[in-house]
């Protein structure tokens, strides 16, 4: 039910106890963690070897200004570019997101490493967090490039996480820093920021992150605290059936919901399966904070080491990724 952050590029003794936590199902990297690819592998070897069961070892290896591992690997543009490209050459533009997406997956899964968050799906309009991470201002593009961008992780043997849902274009604030609130309706909502994450579900995307953006005239919590969003409009009403990722727990607008086991609880009771646990320092606390939570250990099942298992659609307990009668 999280995972966690650790705090340089090997596993101190704390951060091994941490692993033995039933609650513990996978490490995020970040640049912090970072040497080389041979110490990527090395660390990632570590974590499986000293964890008592499977861990999902995950990165943000978007591209562009969010790109964790970089000597070594190759330098990957941003999804803006994609979007640019688009607007002259559709095929060459779907095929060029299509590579750029096989690439990063199949650098990331060499390093013994499961799973980066992406694609971006989010409509680009000026956010201080999004920027040229998004591929596009126009939701059509933005869903054409998605759809080639899942298609290009899966041929690489990597799951796919489209972010952030319900999107995270739409609002100025960059909720690292600051709380955001979208003031328009869901129908507004569903007409723009939604449609790339249509496309994404009906591709087969096997999960979602969550935008800790509030959206007041659908639900008065942050979509991430929400189980309207979670529960009614994207697993009902969108079909979705994989597996849903909060955001960073220790980012600025996640702290409406009071202190660290008020976070990690209205997460886990609205509806995500897992929480992500960003910050060492916050770790600790995380863990005490879901002591007696009953854990849902298939969630992740599906997303580590996807390439071995293959692509059957098994996830969440035995779910088909992507919308109710098209996918399954």
């Amino acid at each position: 039910m999280l995972v966690i952050g650790i705090a340089g590029t090997e596993l101190t003794a704390q951060e091994r106890d941490w692993l033995q936590h039933d609650a513990c199902a996978g490490v995020i990297l970040f640049k912090r963690n970072f040497v080389s690819r041979a110490q990527v592998a090395e660390l990632s070897a570590a974590i499986r070897a000293v964890a008592p069961r499977p861990q999902l070892i995950c990165v943000d290896q978007e591209g562009g200004r969010v790109q964790r591992f970089v000597n070594g690997y190759s330098a990957l543009p941003s999804l803006a570019g994609f979007g640019a490209q688009y607007l002259a050459d559709r095929a060459g533009a779907l095929e060029a997101a299509r590579a750029h997406a096989r690439l990063m997956a199949t650098e990331v899964r060499d390093s013994g490493v499961d799973l980066s968050f992406a694609p971006v799906v989010d409509v680009g309009h000026d956010n201080l967090a999004i920027g040229d991470r998004s591929f596009s201002p126009d939701p059509q593009v933005v869903a054409a490039l998605t759809r080639a961008y899942v298609e290009g992780m899966h041929e690489a043997g990597m799951a796919a996480t489209l972010k952030h849902f319900p999107g995270h274009g739409s609002v100025r604030e960059d909720t690292h820093f600051d709380d955001a609130v979208d003031h328009r309706d869901l129908e507004a909502i569903r007409a723009h920021d939604l449609v790339p994450f249509v496309a994404g579900i009906d591709a087969g995307a096997d999960a979602v992150m969550l935008a800790h953006v509030v959206y007041p005239k659908v639900a008065p919590e942050p979509a991430g605290y929400s189980p309207l969003w979670i529960n009614t409009i994207l697993r009902e009403q969108m079909g979705f059936r994989g597996v849903v990722f909060s955001d960073d727990i220790g980012m600025a607008a996640a702290f409406s919901a009071g202190g660290i086991k008020s976070r990690v609880d209205a997460h886990l009771d609205a509806g995500c399966d897992v929480v992500l646990v960003c910050h060492p320092e916050l770790v600790e606390e995380s863990l005490a904070a879901v002591e007696g939570r009953a854990l849902n250990t298939m969630a992740l099942t599906g997303l580590i080491g996807r390439g071995a298992l293959g692509w059957d659609g098994a996830l969440a307990g035995g779910a088909t990724a992507g919308r109710t009668g098209d996918i399954a």
